[in-house]
């Protein structure tokens, strides 16, 4: 069953006059260690830093809070799989949000996609919950 959907749009020049202007104020505010390592090696760093921000955006809709209700940007962190796949983890108020959205007897799965084309990143965030299985319930193994 879907729990929840969010969509963002990020302007990449304005994120890129974010990066200018505020530098690491920013950088450190918004994104983990791990997306800044991401994103600053990257060829077009402010299009990485630009669709993480729009996947936060959309995460924080997709929970049906927006940035508001103790949510922080911290809080929700997009990693790739060695595939490239982008995967969204979630932690501190996030993880609380996520749980008490998630129904006894399911498993929350975040999915996220992310894309650009200059000036403009998107990302978009749907939260599903997956029954646990039986067996898996007694083993300690969920599905997904």
């Amino acid at each position: 069953m879907i729990l929840g959907i969010g969509t963002d749009l990020a302007n990449i020049e304005r994120i890129a006059r974010t990066l200018e202007r505020f530098g690491d104020r920013f950088r450190n505010r918004v994104f983990t260690e791990v997306e800044q390592q991401k994103a600053e090696a990257r060829a077009d760093t402010p299009g990485t830093y630009a669709k993480r921000w729009a996947a936060k955006e959309a995460c924080s809709k997709a929970l049906g809070t927006g940035l508001r209700m103790g949510i922080a940007w911290k809080d929700m962190a997009v990693s790739n799989l060695a595939t490239g796949q982008p995967v969204m983890e979630v932690t501190g108020w996030a993880a609380d949000r996520l749980a008490q959205m998630t129904p006894p007897g399911h498993v929350a799965i975040i999915h996220v996609t992310l894309t650009d084309d200059h000036p403009w990143a998107q990302a978009f965030v749907v939260i599903e919950a997956r029954e646990i299985a039986q067996g898996a319930a007694r083993t300690g193994h969920g599905a997904g």
